[in-house]
């Protein structure tokens, strides 16, 4: 977790910064959609977080890579952010629409340890397509509101 905080803050800035806050959100709604139903937190479980961090990292990343490629092109700050987040939605949904599949699938088909596995997956895929899309938009959203920026570090 260290390890991609750092890279995350490193390879994008202020936006990796953003974006380690989302996922610092996803992992408290986990934990707490875990806690509501009274799902017990296995090892099985914790490898299905850990997907879900690798998971929720992947969609941060095509969302600001599409962000720089807006600003190459020469649209303006906001723009380009708005595309950003538009066009990288599709590609997020396909990758965690598909896994969410996968883990209904292990869910229905595994016993004991997978069926935690898939619990933890299909919860952590929810969670963090919440986290990666609207809070780190959020955040983003507010940071151009209060700071009006002129140029964007990415």
């Amino acid at each position: 977790m260290v390890f991609v905080v750092a890279f995350m803050a490193i390879s994008y800035g202020l936006f990796g910064i953003f974006a380690n806050i989302a996922l610092v959100v996803n992992l408290i709604l986990i934990l707490a959609v875990m806690s509501i139903l009274q799902a017990t937190l296995t090892l099985p479980g914790i490898a299905g977080i850990v997907l879900t961090v690798g998971m929720a990292v992947d969609a941060n990343v095509l969302i600001f890579e599409r962000i720089r490629e807006e600003r190459k092109v020469g649209r303006s700050i906001i723009n380009s952010i708005d595309a950003g987040y538009r066009s990288a939605m599709s590609t997020i949904l396909d990758a965690n629409i598909t896994t969410l599949i996968a883990a209904l699938v292990l869910f229905s088909f595994g016993s004991g340890p997978i069926k935690g596995f898939a619990v933890t997956l299909a919860i952590g895929i929810i969670t963090s397509m919440f986290a990666a899309i609207w809070v780190t938009r959020l955040i983003v959203a507010i940071w151009v509101k209060r700071c009006r920026p002129t140029e964007l570090v990415l």
